[in-house]
């Protein structure tokens, strides 16, 4: 701003006066446009499993995120002010989600964290970032438990009664199973929650479900599973879990001759189900949070600036790191103040935001009510077949696996 002097006697009151209004509406108009003008930049912290296992979840979330902040920050930044992404690994264990929320915060001074995108180090994560009144945002995370820890703790992704109830649904009225047998990692909160719903829900549409068993992840042999399961004949095997047991349990069935239809959850939505599986998960389904064959134009345009940037077609996880990003943008933007418990207050007012992978509304419980889509295995492709909302899905008791006593899975 240009200095200038003006010679002022006393008969130059109204002068002077017009002087310092000009003054004060130039100040003004200055911290409307960057109310936080000491703040430089906006650290948002991001924690996820980069390596390690069930690293391609990590890796797309993360390329996800990164496509958002650079378009954020190259149309102004908030308000003004660019965002830093700092992001630390995991390494797919708990102990280190813990540390990188603690590191995040007050190493990096972050303001908000994105992280985890699995379950369980979700929570671990969660009460220490709760205990550090520190927002946190899961992409993808989707264990009831998580965002009962406290009032900092978010979610942009479906919780998992949703998505089992709606695999029932779909079983039951698609696909018009009757009998069905479900597959459960008993290592894993996540998939021991989703059985205990989809059971709740298949039986209470009047199917049955004729045999249940388990294994723990990691393993590579289920034969005796696969026998206990074969015996009851059912027309469908429901396996909530990850793509890395999913595909060798895919193999193992096919090659006992079993044919039943397999069913599955999010955590089947990696390039890499195909890679291991082969033409065994052909034919199977599972819920997902996106499909690239979403025509809506804010859908077609992130995929096609995900293909230019990365050279690679977006997963699901890629489009809720996408969404999530932006959701924190639009909070940050709309919080009072920069600072944790304004910005815990926006995000916890999120209404009708338009992602990516649909409408999002957080409740009051801070969980998204959002879409979710069922995808069909067609070789390295995830084929669309239908969509469902919260409302299409009758409501039940909400049933997870939160026994105290229970060894937390590093799931």
């Amino acid at each position: 701003m240009a200095l200038f002097r003006l010679r002022l006697d006393k008969g130059n009151d109204m002068v002077r006066i017009a002087l310092l209004t000009f003054l004060v509406l130039i100040s003004v108009a200055c911290s409307k446009s960057n109310p936080d003008s000491k703040i430089s930049e906006i650290v948002v912290g991001e924690f996820s499993s980069l390596t390690g296992p069930q690293s391609s979840f990590g890796k797309s979330a993360h390329n996800g995120i990164k496509l958002a902040i650079e378009e954020i920050n190259e149309s102004g930044g908030v308000n003004g002010i660019p965002i830093k992404l700092v992001s630390i690994d995991t390494k797919g264990l708990a102990e280190n989600s813990a540390q990188a929320v603690e590191t995040l915060a007050k190493k990096n001074k972050a303001l908000a964290l994105i992280g985890e995108v699995a379950s369980h180090r979700s929570l671990v994560a969660a009460q220490v970032a709760q205990q550090m009144s520190i927002p946190m945002i899961t992409p993808t995370a989707t264990a009831v438990s998580i965002t009962n820890v406290g009032d900092y703790i978010f979610r942009a992704c479906y919780i998992d009664p949703f998505q089992a109830k709606v695999m029932a649904k779909f079983a039951l009225e698609n696909l018009k199973v009757k009998k069905a047998a479900v597959l459960r990692d008993v290592k894993s909160e996540y998939s021991k929650g989703l059985a205990e719903n989809f059971i709740e829900a298949f039986e209470r549409g009047g199917g049955k479900v004729v045999a249940e068993d388990q294994f723990s992840s990691g393993d590579i042999g289920f034969t005796d599973q696969i026998n206990h399961i074969r015996a009851s004949k059912p027309d469908a095997i429901y396996i909530p879990g990850y793509y890395s047991e999913a595909g060798k349990i895919a193999r193992q069935l096919r090659k006992m001759g079993v044919q039943a239809t397999l069913l599955g959850s999010d955590g089947w939505d990696s390039e890499k189900l195909f890679k291991i599986g082969t033409v065994s998960v052909n034919g199977s389904y599972f819920t997902n949070h996106f499909s690239v064959q979403n025509t809506e134009e804010k859908s077609a345009e992130f995929v096609r600036k995900f293909r230019e940037k990365y050279k690679s077609t977006p997963d699901g996880l890629a489009a809720m790191g996408y969404d999530t990003a932006l959701l924190l943008a639009a909070a940050l933007k709309k919080s009072s103040a920069l600072d944790h418990k304004s910005i815990k207050e926006a995000l916890a007012a999120t209404d009708n935001f338009l992602g990516v992978t649909g409408k999002i509304q957080l409740d009051e419980n801070r969980n998204a009510i959002k879409p979710i889509v069922i995808v069909k295995v067609d070789g390295p492709v995830n084929r669309f077949v239908t969509s469902m909302n919260p409302s299409d899905v009758p409501s039940a008791p909400l049933k997870e696996m939160t026994s105290a006593s229970e060894t937390p899975s590093l799931q």
